[in-house]
């Protein structure tokens, strides 16, 4: 029913909404040339800021489907239908919209029957979304009797996975990068604790990943009692900072590794995926941030105007935002850096790159929102296409 709408989940999706839009805004800022480009330095700072502010969106859309969806509260094949429906046609349609306009379609469609289309690497969170799904029957038993201490102790395994990275590059050094048949690049991984070149599934590989949010989700809801805040504040703004901190200095690390003191830096596509590595989603500062956010949004009380009338629409609007958002915005990221110039060079000497990341993530922010919220609106057509 309306009326037992978790209000501050509707804020946690529209923040990571836009988040999403944040994070992709910045990515010409680091990604381009043969692949891998930072022309000043200080564009590598305003990337290790504002790329690093959003990091947590991905992990905090799969907390908002564990705390509304884990565990199920109706059968598994009523689960899977509504998720069907609500996921797996808005998807295929907007995948057949990519492969049409981006590349060549022809191929992009023979790429579908195996992958998502790469020109469109958003569309990466919708499998993971699927695989997530798939186990939450199975936990869902568990999830229904499990204790505070028991949960607790499994969070803490799962934050251990997200330190892992670390303790890999620690012991293994710089990790050559290795290329599949589709030219992505994967940085080869230091074997740990039962892993090999013959075997993938050490002892964490089925406690890592974004499991530990579907958890941490849990977490939440069953043992997370209203917090002063005071003592909101007193636990999430360290620990967000902390996470902050922790990737931040890691991208900052490894680009100024590669670039010897000299801008631009230049490299393979390969060279940005291993100046990525501390942001990743299973790594332990992306946890720390995504656990200070629900802290705060958690504060988020009553049914405004503003939240009946704008942010519920658009929360509601959400999914079918983040699966059409590139379209617009990689036009106006487009616009504005040929408008504005680039780097210290640009109109706004060096407040051009963050002028224009948020100029970009607002604007198609806004766009999005109005078109998909409207879009929605369409009798019987509109569900089917936004979600």
């Amino acid at each position: 029913m309306e009326n037992e709408r978790e209000i501050w989940i509707d804020w946690l999706r529209v923040t990571a909404c836009f988040l999403v839009m944040m994070t992709h805004s910045c990515e010409p800022f680091y990604l381009g040339g043969e692949g891998s480009l930072i022309l000043t330095r200080a564009d590598a700072i305003w990337v290790a800021i504002l790329n690093v502010l959003p990091r947590a969106c991905v992990a905090l859309f799969i907390v908002a489907s564990s705390y509304l969806q884990f565990p199920l509260h109706y059968s598994t094949g009523e689960f899977f239908r509504r998720r069907a429906v609500r996921i797996l046609i808005p998807f295929a349609f907007w995948s057949v919209v990519y492969a049409l306009v981006w590349g060549e379609p022809v191929q992009n469609f023979k790429d579908l029957l195996l992958n998502f289309n790469y020109a469109a690497g958003h569309m990466w969170f919708v499998y993971m979304l699927i695989g997530v799904y798939l186990v939450m029957p199975l936990l869902s038993p568990w999830a229904e009797k499990v204790g505070k201490k028991e949960l607790q102790v499994y969070l803490g395994i799962w934050l251990f996975t997200t330190v892992i990275p670390l303790i890999r590059q620690w012991v293994g050094g710089p990790a050559p990068v290795i290329y599949g048949p589709s030219g992505i690049p994967n940085a080869a991984r230091y074997p740990l604790w039962g892993e090999a070149s013959w075997n993938a599934y050490g002892v964490f590989y089925y406690v890592s990943g974004f499991i530990g949010y579907l958890l941490l989700g849990l977490y939440f809801r069953k043992f997370v009692g209203e917090l002063s805040w005071k003592k909101t504040l007193s636990i999430a703004i360290p620990v967000f900072l902390a996470g902050f901190a922790l990737c931040s200095a890691g991208f900052l690390s490894r680009v100024w590794a590669d670039c010897h003191g000299v801008f631009p830096v230049e490299g393979p596509v390969g060279l940005a995926a291993l100046w990525e590595g501390p942001w990743l989603n299973d790594t332990f500062g992306v946890a720390l941030m995504s656990i200070g956010w629900i802290l705060l949004f958690r504060k988020i009380k009553g049914e405004s105007r503003f939240y009946r009338k704008v942010l519920l629409p658009v929360s509601q609007a959400s999914y079918g935002m983040y699966l059409c958002h590139m379209l617009l915005l990689g036009l106006v990221s487009a616009w504005l850096r040929m408008a504005l110039g680039l780097g210290e060079n640009g109109a706004l000497g060096i407040w051009t790159t963050p002028v224009q990341i948020i100029s970009t993530v607002v604007l198609s922010f806004t766009g999005v929102a109005l078109f998909c919220v409207l879009v929605r609106k369409i009798p019987k057509v509109g569900k089917w296409i936004m979600g």
